[in-house]
């Protein structure tokens, strides 16, 4: 939950959540860039849950990028099997309660509750389970399933840093170029619909389930 303070507050901690390599840039890369080009930002902690030798390269690749005006960032990657992750809830489960206690965040990014991926849905769960008093803004991801839901946050992004976001991803994520969804078409496409929605050109859109003021 966000309260009144958050909003005049000098410094944000600011946790990021992903199931996969390239599921933060993706799903709030823009917001990412307009927060650090207008606030200031204390901390970042960037967690990816599952990845592989290649997609960590290249997830790192992109989250220094993405960060690179950010002084105080973490970026760690986990090793959990890509589409197991609830198979391992235990495991995982106990890694958030140890991210908990090492880090205050006032804002989390993590996946959409409705999302049809396992991994994206498991995550999404975990992170409501383990933070009770903390704005939580859900992204969201394209994929074959068509599970988009209905927003209720939007995040208006000025041109250039729509081309930013997507000149790092499709910079960094060269192994996922030969998926036919992988493109800045798609991506753009998302954008636009979500900024019609808003009155703006483009504007990535969020879950916000809980905002208290």
């Amino acid at each position: 939950m966000i309260g009144v303070e958050l909003i005049t507050k000098k410094e944000l901690n600011i946790l990021f959540l992903g199931a996969h390599s390239d599921d933060i840039e993706i799903g709030c890369g823009g917001t990412i860039l307009k927060i650090i080009r207008n606030y200031r930002v204390n901390a970042v902690k960037w967690i990816v849950f599952s990845s592989n030798e290649v997609r960590k390269k290249e997830a790192q690749i992109s989250a220094e990028n993405f960060l690179q005006n950010v002084e105080n960032k973490m970026i760690e990657f986990r090793s959990y099997r890509d589409g197991f992750l609830p198979f391992s809830a235990t495991e995982i489960k106990n890694d958030f309660e140890q991210i908990k206690k090492s880090f205050n965040p006032d804002i989390i990014f993590t996946h959409y509750r409705q999302d049809r991926h396992q991994d994206h849905r498991f995550l999404s769960d975990l992170t409501w389970n383990t933070f009770r008093n903390h704005l939580i803004l859900e992204y969201e991801i394209p994929k074959y399933d068509g599970d988009f839901g209905i927003p209720n946050f939007y995040i208006p992004l000025d041109e250039d840093i729509v081309n930013q976001k997507n000149e790092i991803i499709m910079n960094s994520f060269k192994s996922q170029i030969k998926k036919h969804w992988f493109t800045e078409e798609s991506f753009n496409a998302i954008l636009r619909l979500r900024g019609m929605e808003s009155a703006s050109r483009y504007s990535e859109a969020f879950y916000a389930r809980k905002i208290l003021f």
